[in-house]
């Protein structure tokens, strides 16, 4: 199956460079913005906290999503050769829970920091891993006969919804 989405590499190469320029940038933001407000965050203490929470969340969501696919792991859109397909564990519930979860680790982080701009990087993020997921799908679809149907019954990044 083929994709309109472009393939930025044999293996998707581009998309991996592009995700750490970006997480690169996602931090540095934060970390600017923070020295800028003097080790505060403007937007107060409430806001710390439930940045640190969805840190939490998102490392524990992207953390499950890595032992669950520890066989067929790895940091390119195309499938590894003779990789089994995984849709048990976090899996059973979304497609994406690595990309999902770094999501929302970006946007805690931007939370903690206080800084918009890093906030605007998680949502940078999600658009290139929705993109990034759009490629590796359809590599899965024509690597996996199973693929299609567990594309049905599944959501890309949020269970039931999206």
């Amino acid at each position: 199956m083929s994709s309109r989405v472009p393939s930025l590499g044999p293996r998707g190469e581009g998309w991996v460079a592009a995700q750490l320029v970006l997480f690169a940038a996602i931090g540095a933001f934060g970390i600017l913005d923070l020295r800028r407000d003097g080790w505060m965050n403007p937007w107060g203490s409430t806001a710390v906290a439930l940045g640190l929470v969805a840190i939490i969340v998102g490392a524990s969501i992207a953390g499950r999503g890595v032992l669950d696919l520890r066989p067929s792991l790895s940091p390119f859109p195309a499938p590894l050769a003779g990789a089994p397909l995984i849709d048990t564990g976090a899996y059973r519930l979304i497609r994406h829970p690595i990309y999902a979860g770094l999501v929302v680790m970006a946007l805690g982080w931007g939370l903690a920091t206080g800084s918009i701009a890093a906030s605007a990087g998680a949502g940078s993020l999600l658009l290139l891993f929705d993109g990034k997921s759009r490629l590796e799908e359809a590599w899965l679809v024509g690597a996996h006969p199973g693929y299609a149907e567990y594309k049905r019954r599944t959501r890309r990044f949020v269970p039931w919804v999206y």
